[in-house]
């Protein structure tokens, strides 16, 4: 048998890797978070801001504790006429539907946080699925409200998630700032990573404290002094 010369090898191994190069262009999509693996013709990416090119800021509430906080946060939204989303979990709202009620009806967005908090990572596509599914039936039935968006606890998800969520007609919201105000009860902090470095389309992400209830008249404050307009993320996203 004919052995190939080193340079023919070369050759070879280096067409090989062009190969495999461009399969793997055509089996991945790209987002403005980078590459995201497409599982189906319905599969989406992340999203992680809004338009750019509006001058508009969202605040998003992650929510599976305090409802009586939720409904003291709804109240200084109001006061300043402003618009937020609220993602809620599945198992919190079957608790609490008047307080769904009076985020739907004080013209505030309500979406879907999955119903047990799970690790959306390591779930299978029917797990995901039945997460988001049973959080939307259940706001619906106590609201009336249609969930579209979807945050993944904990930020964390897969492939399997996003082709899911596709197939659901869900878009998957992430975030562009986060207070982190779950770890640090700090209402300075809270404010200061809401404000820092603000720019169009931001998604800041909050939960329903009463560090950040404390903080929230003086973020709204600078984002209105700034001439920015707190809008809920559908509305952030047109």
């Amino acid at each position: 048998m004919k052995k190939l010369s080193i340079g023919k090898k070369t050759t070879i191994i280096s067409n090989l890797l062009i190969a495999v190069i461009i399969a793997a262009v055509f089996t991945v999509g790209f987002s403005s978070q980078g590459l995201v693996a497409i599982y189906g013709e319905n599969s989406i990416a992340a999203i992680y801001r809004g338009n750019v090119n509006n001058k508009k800021v969202s605040l998003m509430f992650n929510v599976y504790e305090n409802a009586a906080i939720v409904s003291d946060i709804v109240d200084v939204l109001d006061g300043y006429g402003v618009k937020s989303t609220f993602f809620v979990g599945g198992c919190w709202a079957d608790d609490n539907g008047k307080t769904l009620e009076k985020i739907v009806s004080s013209g505030h967005e309500l979406a879907n946080h999955g119903y047990f908090h799970k690790d959306h990572k390591k779930l299978d596509e029917s797990a995901n699925a039945q997460e988001i599914e049973l959080t939307e039936k259940i706001v619906y039935a106590l609201c009336g409200a249609k969930t579209t968006l979807f945050a993944p606890p904990s930020g964390s998800f897969s492939d399997k998630t996003l082709a899911v969520a596709g197939e659901l007609g869900y878009k998957v919201i992430m975030w562009s700032s986060d207070t982190i105000d779950w770890r640090d009860a700090d209402e300075e902090k809270v404010f200061t990573r809401a404000t820092k470095n603000l720019s169009n389309g931001e998604l800041v992400l909050m939960h329903p404290k009463s560090h950040t209830l404390a903080a929230l008249p003086r973020i709204l404050d600078y984002y209105i002094g700034n001439g920015f307009s707190v809008v809920t993320v559908s509305d952030n996203l047109s």
